[in-house]
């Protein structure tokens, strides 16, 4: 691990100089982990002081000692001296000016090639680098001389390329964050500070700054342009996704926010989070995910419950390749969040701006997924009336599956059937099961857990009411999931053995008992990469016992 350290160091000098730093200060050495993945073996330490690569040049440093809180440093290349940050922006303006010379880059890709080859054009590392009429790879003759193109240091010149790809093309001051796999959100208030959600270290604070209010809102401008969602302060409040598909919500404008522009940023990767994952962490028991199988795989509709940043949108995500290969998807979405892996997904989002003629609703989208025939609808969330359509989609034989803000199974049943949803509650027996997810602070840990799974059996006239089955319920105490519906599952015995042709609707439970077998299989071999699940699960769709790669 030294020796990596070491060599981390020389080839990287910024990293170098912050370690020395660091010891010269601290009286201390950073260890250094080479892979993300050891964090976990960290997790709950109390002083934490470790470094870890994210891709050269960037590396992160968390620190926190007795008399320091726990912090985030993003370690990258910096401008040291005004003398090197005058002659960076001597570079800039010159990239600027040849850039309308150049052909129109379609790709990020295209983009970084074209931009570094203006650079090495008005840059020269040594005597060498440029000839007096070289030929330019924009179709004119070069201008530059050896005496007019800017000298720079090779150190310089790895730097100042690092920051106009991040300046450029990636996100500015949050290219570290953006970079970093172990961030679950972002939540910045005002220039100078910075927080975030880490999946290791919890709510850490970060040295991101920037310089003051103005330079702020420049940068949010910038972004939002790129996104096609403008802010000013007349739209002082924008939704929307990043180049990378995170989700951002800005409050820019100082009347609105008033300790300076701020954002939060949820952050998604591109590859969603495994069901045998989350089942390795605690949030939901195999017994609960086979369940869902079978109820996926019998065209059930189901809710993903619960409240702000509680993992709703990442646990319906990790459920959707128990949905048959075979299946259409249609997807309506505000911001494009759920990532359904059948080849067969017809994906559609709103349209909020321009003229009211043009606008393009959720609602919109779901009465045009009444006539697109599809297997399974997928909202991204149902807060309006949205969701009285998504009911009649469910009235004519479509499986809906959403997200939804509700705590519980009453709370839920009440926000459907109030104003502005409306659900008439003879309604709701459509919605086939509720599953309720938290975020929860237990012994010193922050945790996400199903804390129950409901099936809705319909209203009822004698009681004038939703009547609800719990079928999962977690123990607190002992951090597990108790299976309360077990032999006692209406929605199992009553609705899936039914349609799969049992005599005795009970054997339904030795078919969810395979599946919870399949899967602790998969957790025993760590098994955890998405597109590896993926491949077994519908392997098994296809041939059975005989398509899984180990026995069962």
């Amino acid at each position: 691990m030294a020796d990596d350290f070491n060599t981390a160091q020389k080839k990287n000098p910024h990293l170098k100089k912050y370690v020395e730093r660091f010891k010269k200060t601290y009286m201390k050495v950073p260890d250094y982990i080479t892979d993300i993945g050891g964090l976990g073996d960290i997790k709950g330490i109390k002083y934490p002081n470790v470094i870890y690569p994210i891709g050269d040049p960037l590396f992160i440093h968390v620190y926190g000692s007795a008399n320091q809180r726990t912090r985030y440093i993003a370690i990258e290349p910096k401008l040291d001296t005004a003398t090197e940050r005058a002659k960076y922006f001597e570079i800039l303006d010159k990239i600027l000016e040849y850039a309308p010379y150049s052909e129109i880059p379609e790709s990020d890709d295209e983009f970084s090639k074209v931009l570094i080859d203006i650079f090495d054009t008005v840059t020269k590392v040594d005597k060498n680098a440029n000839k007096a009429t070289k030929k330019s790879k924009f179709g004119f003759v070069d201008k530059l001389t050896n005496s007019s193109a800017i000298p720079i240091t090779k150190v310089q010149r790895d730097k100042f390329v690092y920051l106009l790809r991040r300046d450029l093309i990636g996100i500015g001051n949050l290219e570290p964050i953006k970079r970093d796999p172990t961030i679950e959100d972002i939540h910045v208030i005002g220039p100078k500070n910075t927080q975030l959600v880490h999946k290791t270290f919890d709510m850490l604070p970060t040295n991101i700054v920037w310089e003051d209010d103005g330079d702020m809102s420049s940068y949010l401008k910038n972004l939002c342009e790129r996104m096609g969602r403008p802010v000013s302060d007349a739209t002082p409040i924008v939704d929307g996704s990043m180049p990378d598909g995170s989700r951002i919500n800005i409050l820019y404008s100082n009347d609105v926010s008033l300790k300076g522009p701020s954002f939060t940023i949820r952050k998604f990767s591109d590859t969603p989070t495994s069901i045998t994952q989350i089942i390795s962490w605690g949030t939901m028991s195999p017994e609960i995910a086979a369940y869902l199988w079978l109820c996926l795989e019998y065209g059930m509709s189901i809710f993903v419950c619960g409240e702000t940043a509680s993992g709703k949108t990442t646990t319906l995500n990790a459920i959707m390749p128990f949905i048959k290969p075979k299946s259409k998807v249609f997807s309506c979405e505000d911001t494009a969040e759920v990532k359904p892996p059948n080849p067969v997904w017809q994906q559609l989002l709103t349209r909020e701006r321009g003229p009211e003629e043009s606008r393009v609703t959720l609602f919109d989208l779901l009465r045009a997924a009444l006539r697109s025939r599809p297997n399974y609808i997928i909202v991204g969330e149902i807060r309006s009336v949205e969701g009285a359509v998504a009911f009649q989609a469910m009235q004519t034989g479509h499986p809906v599956l959403s997200t939804f803000h509700a705590a519980n199974v009453r709370k839920m049943i009440q926000r459907l059937t109030g104003d502005p949803i409306n659900i008439p509650q003879t309604f709701m027996d459509n919605l086939n099961i509720a599953l309720f997810q938290l975020a929860v602070y237990t012994r010193g840990k922050f945790l996400r857990r199903v804390v129950s799974v409901e099936e809705i059996e319909g209203y009822y006239k004698e009681v004038d009411g939703v009547i609800t089955r719990g079928v999962f319920e977690w123990d607190p105490q002992k951090d597990i999931h108790n299976f309360t519906g077990l032999n006692n599952s209406y929605i199992l015995e009553d609705k899936i053995a039914t349609v799969a042709g049992y005599e005795d609707p009970r054997e339904i439970y030795d078919e969810l008992n395979l599946r919870v077998r399949i899967l602790e299989e998969m957790i025993a071999r760590e098994i955890y990469d998405y597109h590896d699940v993926l491949d077994i699960i519908w392997k098994f769709y296809e041939n059975g016992l005989e398509g899984l790669p180990f026995p069962i």
